[in-house]
């Protein structure tokens, strides 16, 4: 037999640990002196201890773990518990890294308030585009929602152009909109094509209409922080007497490998306010 710390030691608990488990009737001790009280352990309990301390760190109640024992949980059936606890753990940790991804995107607009030049913002004609378009639906206009869904919908549409046999003959746009029952915002990945309407093979092609008069600015680095970027040419919007006259475009004109080097232009249709 083991005295207490010794058990503890084997298990890899404390013995305050032990001494709780006692008390609530998880674990009992296999003899206890009764004149002085220590408490005595058999090698073969550490068998309920593993069980009791794995489905404890599964996140169940010592309530719970009592009842599961009663059951023999066997070692297969923790494994599936296992399974189940990771998969809800590591959607967890995405989501507070999404969320922790929102804080530092804010952050940097905040430090970066008045520090970019209105000056970078023209006003320009667009011209009309014939694009070959693919769209998905992402959960909101945060760049942490766009970049998932934006990105396969650009693989997905070359692809298709390979196979129809036709190029890109300029830089990809992309704009966005409302989802029609309000639920999300309906991404469009375009590139421009020389193909007639109705030579789309698993893919739209479409005429994107001229703007007349758009704000533009260009955007340097990872669109994971364009938020900054758009900030100025709304401050410079509204400063101008400005509004906002349809959906805004981003037009890829650089993006290599490395996207610290990409550059953008926003492109913002706007009409006297």
């Amino acid at each position: 037999m083991f005295t207490i710390g010794d058990f503890a030691r084997h298990g890899q608990v404390s013995v305050r640990m032990l001494r709780h488990y006692d008390t609530t009737g998880l674990l009992r001790p296999a003899r206890v002196d009764p004149a002085s009280g220590y408490r005595f352990y058999e090698a073969a309990q550490l068998a309920r201890l593993n069980r009791i301390v794995a489905l404890k760190d599964l996140g169940f109640t010592l309530e719970q773990v009592a009842a599961m024992l009663d059951e023999q949980i066997s070692a297969e059936q923790l494994r599936g518990m296992l399974r189940l606890r990771q998969a809800e753990l590591q959607s967890a940790i995405a989501a507070d890294t999404l969320r922790l991804a929102r804080v530092e995107a804010r952050l940097r607009i905040i430090e970066t308030e008045g520090a970019m030049p209105a000056e970078d913002v023209q006003v320009k004609r667009i011209p009309a585009v014939r694009v070959a378009e693919l769209t998905a639906i992402a959960a909101s206009l945060e760049p942490a929602a766009i970049g998932p869904v934006i990105q396969p919908l650009y693989r997905d549409l070359g692809r298709r152009l390979h196979d129809a046999r036709l190029a890109p003959v300029g830089p990809a746009i992309a704009y966005y909109e409302d989802a029609p029952d309000g639920d999300g915002v309906v991404v469009h990945a375009t590139l421009p094509v020389n193909a007639d309407p109705d030579s789309g093979a698993g893919f739209e092609i479409k005429d994107l209409p001229e703007v007349a008069q758009a704000a533009t600015i260009l955007h340097r680095g990872p669109m994971d922080n364009v938020q900054a970027t758009i900030q100025v040419l709304a401050w410079w919007i509204d400063a101008n007497g400005y509004r906002p006259a349809g959906p805004g475009r981003e037009l890829y004109l650089e993006c290599p490998e490395d996207q610290a080097q990409w550059v953008t232009e926003l492109q913002e249709p706007i009409t006297p306010g």
